[in-house]
């Protein structure tokens, strides 16, 4: 009986807990904070920010000393100098040879320090970057999740429509068993409930493929069982068209990404031609080296009479041509000191500081400037380019925003009106007074006056989201 009453339990739990999977609607501002953090285009601006600290710590690297060890270990085999007696034969001798070399630039043109300035200036632009990035994709999932609010209310009006016309095609059938209208009506109407079929069908696969998109923005995998909040609500909350164009556009120059890209860019540029002219300049360097060797070959290590011939002749008496003698040694041999005893007796070191002075190098020390030049002045260029843009772009965003509203106060009276028609062609059909024809007519007008309201609406919405974000009013929550 327990058992029984906790696998109920159990059942029950797991019930609750589908439905409120199922249940979960995502908002506006789930849906953009989530992909903030999954989207793959951010994922790639990011690593791109990353890419720009190291750049930096290759640039705090330069201030460094170079320090590089070396180390050999050579064979030289057939006919070598025997180091202790200077004399050529044929032998096999070994050699270890280790050192050590430092490095440090002391004067460059002061290309290191607008190097690692430029490297702070390269961050700066990446995250900047990285901002525009976020600001797009939430744009980009604001516009999808308005389009799947529209496909799910024009899928709304069609089923609502066809509901409509299966209770009509009911009613015309009692109308022809009556007498009362022709069967070519019915036949008219059956033929308006298969089209309006199909307009279902459409609209139910205009919604799967808007969430399938908004889906991939997420980069959620399943996209069927998305689903998102009906916010149908457009009020104009920041009163954003109360301010003028101008008012905008100031604002955008504040805070807009775009423009802060551009200035950076210059910044950069001016750094590059600091950098090219640095080039000029002349060069100090220190430099310390140090180094040993060991050799594995037999040393000499005393002498002993020759019992053989134990003098010889060094030379002779001017005069009597007397021989002058003297005695005569053998070298004794034996093996090599010890490895560490060799290290440190033959060891040795230099250093000192070295200046070079560019003079001439095929002009391309001259032909980097001018080159950072040109894009330097590109880059002002682009600058001023941003900006006419931006202006561009506030103005149209508030004249597409002022004429979405106006289209859409217009769409709501135009339905008004159709809805006004339709109840009076319906009132003519039902006592047969107007032919299916004209009904259908009357009915297909509404229909797409419905549709005209909620396109509208929608755009009327997109278009306020983008005129705020000129304005400063971000989509993403910090």
């Amino acid at each position: 009986m327990k058992k029984r009453f906790f696998l109920s339990l159990i059942t029950i739990v797991a019930g609750c807990v589908t439905i409120q999977a199922q249940a979960k609607k995502w908002t506006l501002e789930e849906c953009v904070q989530y992909a903030i953090k999954n989207n793959i285009s951010i994922k790639q601006t990011e690593l791109d920010s990353k890419v720009a600290l190291i750049d930096k710590r290759g640039a705090i690297g330069k201030f460094l000393p170079s320090v590089n060890a070396s180390a050999s270990h050579s064979w030289n085999i057939g006919l070598n100098q025997d180091i202790t007696t200077g004399l050529l034969q044929n032998q096999t001798t070994q050699f270890t040879s280790a050192g050590v070399n430092v490095g440090i630039d002391i004067y460059r043109g002061l290309q290191n320090q607008n190097n690692l300035r430029k490297a702070n200036l390269s961050i700066l632009a990446s995250q900047y970057q990285l901002v525009k990035m976020q600001e797009d994709v939430a744009l980009n999932v604001a516009n999808a999740f308005l389009q799947v609010l529209f496909n799910k209310e024009n899928l709304k009006v069609q089923k609502e429509q066809l509901g409509i016309n299966e209770k009509q095609f009911s009613r015309s059938q009692e109308l022809v068993n009556a007498g009362s209208i022709p069967r070519g009506d019915l036949l008219d109407i059956k033929a308006t409930v298969a089209l309006n079929n199909q307009n279902v069908i459409v609209a139910e696969n205009a919604l799967l493929i808007s969430k399938l998109s908004l889906s991939q923005l997420l980069q959620l995998k399943d996209f069927e069982n998305f689903e998102v909040v009906d916010d149908t609500n457009i009020n104009d909350e920041n009163n954003i068209l109360a301010q003028s164009p101008s008012a905008i556009y100031s604002k955008a120059l504040e805070t807009k990404i775009e423009s802060k890209i551009a200035r950076t860019n210059l910044e950069i540029a001016q750094k590059n031609l600091e950098i090219s002219r640095g080039a000029h300049m002349p060069t100090i360097q220190g430099f310390y080296s140090f180094n040993s060797r060991v050799a594995y070959s037999d040393r000499i290590t005393g002498v002993v009479p020759n019992a053989a011939s134990p003098t010889s002749v060094v030379g002779f008496v001017e005069g009597t041509n007397q021989n002058v003698l003297a005695p005569n040694f053998s070298r004794v041999l034996g093996g090599p000191e010890p490895f560490f005893d060799q290290f440190s007796n033959n060891k040795g070191q230099s250093f000192g500081v070295q200046i070079s002075i560019p003079i001439l190098n095929g002009f391309s020390v001259s032909n980097n400037i001018e080159r950072s030049k040109v894009s330097l002045d590109k880059s002002k260029i682009a600058v001023e380019q941003q900006d006419l843009d931006l202006q561009r772009n506030v103005f149209t965003a508030f004249a597409d925003a002022k004429g979405a509203l106006n289209t859409y106060e217009s769409s709501l009276a135009a339905l008004d009106a159709r809805q006004g028609a339709y109840d009076y062609a319906k009132e003519k059909y039902d006592v047969g007074l107007m032919n299916s024809f004209d009904f259908n007519q009357s009915q297909t007008l509404l229909t797409n006056a419905q549709s005209e309201v909620i396109r509208t609406k929608y755009d009327y919405i997109f278009k306020i989201k983008i005129l705020e974000f000129y304005f400063g009013i971000s989509l993403i929550k910090n």
